[in-house]
């Protein structure tokens, strides 16, 4: 998964933390438990002093199997004791070990050279949190986008409003369910407020559910950024030219509201080709239809757009008005 150097970044860092606090932690309750419980620490020494004596058998080159064993029972013995003291006094049997707070990587972030499971949770979440701070990803799933406030009244071919939107929310659906690296294209189309934010979001949710990386904006914001990285003003800006090319699947809303100039257009165009290029999904969301949009961009753009994406039409009045 193309996830960015910051997000695994911050999931080492947090793996640190909760590393650093499972040990402290164990420390401080070690510390107690002598205090409280002398002969813990009693046991403790002769394990320590059991233990220096078996590695001393494994590299003895005489080694006697025999005293190995006897080293080993009386280990054990020690060990069940200690477990039995523990609980008596109210504390778990492994109360002197560290509590992981994934004991599987035991908060290393790996397991057997590869990535662990909470890490790919940590992941994951960081990518819910990014997006969550410039869009409302969690009120955006497909079980909240509702049809009921499309019109059922059927239009010139036949076919009501209603009736699209459940076609074009259930194409949404098996799109995100069998989502991967090189899925197809989307664009959106249609007026103001009938929900290809809505949809563009809830196909983000499943993506980032399992495993892909999302980059989301507005294509103001994105070429806005873009235009400033290029101009070496990089202090405040929240997308760079790696990120929107790389990222698994990449979300531009509300096409046709950034700022039109010669450098937008070529940024633009170098988004959509490279990313085609590379197989790299993008979704589009734009308020225009098809005359405006070809009237606005020029062929380069629109020709890659109508031979490489599929269209999705929703059609109606503006929900956020009905609600």
């Amino acid at each position: 998964m193309a996830y960015k150097s910051s997000d695994y970044q911050k999931a080492i860092n947090i793996l640190e933390r909760r590393r650093e606090k499972a040990v402290l932690d164990a420390e401080n309750r070690r510390q107690e438990i002598m205090q409280k419980i002398p002969e813990i620490k009693n046991i403790q020494t002769k394990l320590s002093a059991i233990g220096i004596s078996i590695s001393k058998c494994f590299f003895d080159k005489n080694n006697n199997e025999s005293e190995l064993k006897k080293l080993e029972a009386a280990s054990l013995a020690l060990q069940k004791k200690r477990a039995e003291i523990l609980k008596e006094n109210g504390y778990e049997a492994d109360a002197l070990s560290e509590n992981y707070f994934c004991p599987a990587c035991k908060d290393t972030g790996y397991c057997n050279n590869r990535l662990c499971s909470c890490h790919k949770e940590i992941l994951k979440e960081n990518q819910r949190n990014a997006l969550r701070r410039i869009a409302p990803l969690d009120e955006c799933t497909f079980d909240s986008f509702d049809i009921r406030y499309y019109s059922d009244k059927v239009m010139e071919n036949a076919v009501s409003p209603r009736q699209k939107a459940q076609k074009i929310l259930e194409s949404c659906r098996r799109y995100a369910q069998t989502f991967h690296e090189h899925s197809p294209n989307l664009m959106f189309m249609g007026k103001t407020g009938l929900g290809k934010t809505h949809l563009s979001l809830a196909i983000a949710n499943v993506a980032i559910n399992n495993g892909f990386s999302v980059v989301y904006g507005t294509s103001q914001n994105i070429l806005s950024d873009l235009q400033s990285e290029n101009f070496g003003r990089t202090e405040n800006i929240y997308y760079n030219e790696h990120d929107v090319l790389n990222t698994d699947l990449l979300i531009m809303d509300d096409l046709g509201t950034e700022y039109m100039n010669a450098y937008s257009i070529a940024c633009l165009y170098n988004i959509i080709n490279t990313r085609i290029l590379k197989k790299r999904p993008v979704i589009i969301s734009t308020n225009f239809d098809f005359n405006q949009f070809n009237k606005i961009y020029d062929s380069r753009i629109t020709s890659r757009i109508a031979g490489e994406y599929s269209t999705l039409i929703l059609e109606g009045e503006d929900i956020r008005y009905i609600k």
